[in-house]
């Protein structure tokens, strides 16, 4: 709570829902009637079905917008709910966040019914991202820290469908990789500070990084040594979606 508490005041801005991940999500939530949200945040992608959001920060909470699914201030790892309470269970980008992660999926695995739905990075793919590898590898070891394994989280779901999820490269959620084609935005404070990984690390450690990407961009030298990226249309990242059948 107190990490989004500080670092999620402008996700509101940043972090708009991309319609093409969103369309992923939901269509993995298959026929579920009723959604829990946990570890919600501000609303990015819940559905129109969703009946309840599980965020503990009030920050996040305070930046739902009007009509969303009513916000419950509470962690993953305990929510104060009845069992089966929903038809699905879905967590975005969050459960690298959470504090114990064995306590977080079972809670998942007991308020639903019929389906859970996770989206999270695959470590072992991010890592070679050129943001982290080249630019600023000191505020990537915070990921190598708090990562979890997509094979871990298939194992405490019991079990569950792995999709890969490439990020468009005009992506409007400005996740850490949204912009893989476009990175003069991560000079931009406002878009780091979207981000949990930039934003969780000291600005003396991340300056010399971001002048050398600068320079880097000033001269077209990152442009000629990721001439690959310009033409391609998505990108695999890491993002990967999990789907447990209950």
């Amino acid at each position: 709570m107190a990490t989004y508490d500080s670092i999620g005041v402008t996700y509101a801005d940043t972090r708009r829902p991309d319609p093409r991940i969103a369309a992923r999500i939901h269509r993995a939530l298959g026929d579920a009637a009723t959604v829990i949200n946990v570890g919600a945040g501000a609303g990015s992608y819940e559905p129109s079905r969703t009946v309840l959001a599980v965020e503990p920060s009030s920050v996040m909470i305070a930046q739902r917008p009007a009509g969303s699914a009513r916000a419950l201030e509470a962690s993953a790892e305990s929510i104060p709910v009845p069992d089966d309470s929903a038809d699905a269970a879905m967590a975005v980008l969050t459960v690298h966040h959470w504090s114990d992660l064995e306590a977080g999926i079972a809670e998942l695995r007991r308020i639903a019914r019929q389906r859970i739905v996770v989206f999270t990075f695959d470590h072992d793919v991010s890592r070679s991202f050129w943001l982290s590898q080249e630019y600023l590898p000191e505020a990537a070891a915070v990921d190598e820290v708090r990562a979890v394994a997509v094979d871990r989280l298939v194992t405490l779901l019991g079990g569950a469908r792995v999709e890969t999820v490439p990020v468009p490269h005009d992506c409007t959620d400005g996740f850490l990789a949204a912009f893989w084609r476009r990175p003069e935005a991560y000079l931009d404070p406002q878009v780091r500070a979207g981000m949990s990984m930039l934003a969780q690390t000291r600005e003396d450690v991340l300056q010399p990084g971001l002048t050398r990407l600068a320079e880097d961009l000033s001269s077209g030298r990152w442009h000629r040594r990721h001439a690959d990226l310009l033409d391609r249309e998505e990108l695999d990242v890491g993002y990967r979606l999990l789907v447990a059948d209950l």
